[in-house]
């Protein structure tokens, strides 16, 4: 198992660096960059549409993580060009920010959260295959502890757990192949239905739990910080070891898959193997090409490297993206719980984000959180677990829109609702704000 990995490691890596090398090479000529876009949006969702007529409600796997689906309606800043047989995809941020975490245990500091995809599909029998790197050098713009971020938990450094701050990214955070053929039945009833089925395999993946990670959510695209809730809802976006299987029929999707459900470790430069001992299961729809939804279910066995024994998660979701005239609007409701089979308790999670795009240079967008934090004082784990409240508002402007590139400028505030016995550590009314800088593609935006 693990030589089948480390080889489709090194294949993907050597397929992702050709990628960039022919994407950076050939993104200077605009005619090109008008056929690629065309020629790409013909070959989106290749494994379905490519046999069968794609309707417009079917989500395309460029523009979610893993396996999960967003709204087709989604426009996704990306770079695309076909080269030969190959269709090459890349997309990615760059936030370089100013992070102020108020109140006695916040801190303020210099930062940058910043991820890259790269895509290469092919065509193979009746569909295509599509491969996926996603890297980050968050270990190196934001070294550990990582991003100061009031209330915020999970994973460790150096031992010990993480409070108030989130933990950079792994340098590898995908490197993944999906397959999707579809299938004809032969019973007459049946014919028009819409089947195909759906693999997906990880040395670094999602398994098929959770919404749409929330660095991947049009919803969350102006919005640099994580989640609190990100550890009860979709967390697992970087396992290292998934095996994913599925089938899709018409505007539903049901699969499963087994994975390795241990958090990633501080070492966020190296991909650390493990049995496939974990499970999920999900079903989605997609409702209409503004709709998408989702429930999960799974068990991760050891995911905390300090707590023993297993956890349940369940996980639901709604997502919704409407483009209009110069702009669009995209929102997201969460709701996450972990059950920690050790200690017999759950622990819940409710988010709703919304961004909204204007005259397609002017952003505003917010998030809204409910979620329970049983790790704020790891020396004591016999306190109670605390509700905590977040609110964020805020808004960005693009300074600059060429043919390549979007770069702007933004700021956000948040502010929270905790019980009164917390005061003593984290004040009163704590205030947090962030003034960022964000740099990503501006080719290939798809308004469908």
């Amino acid at each position: 198992m693990r030589f089948f990995v480390l080889c489709f490691f090194v294949i993907t890596l050597s397929v992702s660096w050709a990628a960039a090398q022919e994407i950076a090479g050939s993104v200077s000529d605009s005619q090109q960059r008008t056929e690629a876009t065309t020629d790409m949006r013909d070959m989106s969702m290749a494994g379905v549409k490519m046999d069968m007529t794609q309707p417009d409600w079917m989500p395309s796997p460029e523009d979610g993580s893993g396996t999960e689906w967003q709204p087709a309606a989604t426009s996704e800043p990306m770079w695309m060009k076909p080269i030969g047989s190959w269709n090459l995809m890349a997309h990615g941020v760059v936030f370089v920010d100013y992070n102020q975490q108020g109140g006695p245990r916040g801190e303020g500091k210099a930062e940058s959260v910043n991820w890259l995809m790269l895509m290469e599909q092919h065509k193979l029998g009746r569909a295509s295959i599509l491969f996926r790197e996603m890297f980050s050098a968050e270990s190196l713009t934001s070294p550990h502890p990582g991003f100061p971020e009031l209330f915020q938990t999970g994973e460790t450094y150096h031992g010990q757990a993480l409070v108030d701050h989130q933990h950079p990214h792994n340098v590898f955070a995908e490197l993944s192949l999906d397959y999707t053929p579809p299938i004809t039945i032969a019973i007459p009833a049946l014919s028009k239905t819409k089947l195909a089925w759906e693999f997906y395999g990880a040395a670094a993946g999602e398994p098929a739990l959770g919404p749409v990670a929330f660095m991947h959510r049009a919803s969350a695209s102006e919005l640099p910080t994580a989640p609190l809730s990100h550890h009860l809802q979709d967390s697992t976006h970087t396992s290292f070891g998934v095996v994913t299987t599925g089938l899709l029929i018409s505007r539903f999707k049901i699969e499963g898959s087994v994975f390795n459900g241990r958090e990633p470790d501080e070492k966020r430069y190296t991909i650390q193997f493990a049995p496939l001992d974990s499970w999920s299961a999900r079903l989605s729809v997609a409702a209409s090409k503004n709709w998408t939804a989702q429930y999960s279910y799974g068990r991760l066995e050891h995911p905390e490297a300090l707590e023993p024994g297993s956890q349940r998660r369940q996980t639901a979701s709604v997502e919704y993206v409407r483009p209009f005239n110069q702009g669009s609007w995209a929102s997201s409701v969460v709701w996450g719980r972990v059950h920690d089979v050790f200690d017999d308790h759950n622990l819940n999670g409710y988010l709703l984000e919304s961004t909204a795009n204007f005259n397609l240079r002017n952003y505003v967008f917010t998030r809204v959180e409910l979620v329970d934090k049983d790790e704020l004082f790891p020396d004591d784990p016999l306190l109670p677990s605390y509700r905590i409240g977040a609110y964020t508002f805020g808004g960005a402007r693009d300074l600059i829109q060429s043919r390549l590139w979007q770069f702007a400028m933004g700021a956000d505030v948040t502010f929270y609702s905790k019980p009164a016995s917390l005061d003593s550590a984290y004040g009163q009314n704590p205030v947090s704000f962030q003034i960022f800088l964000r740099v990503r593609p501006a080719l290939g935006r798809r308004d469908r």
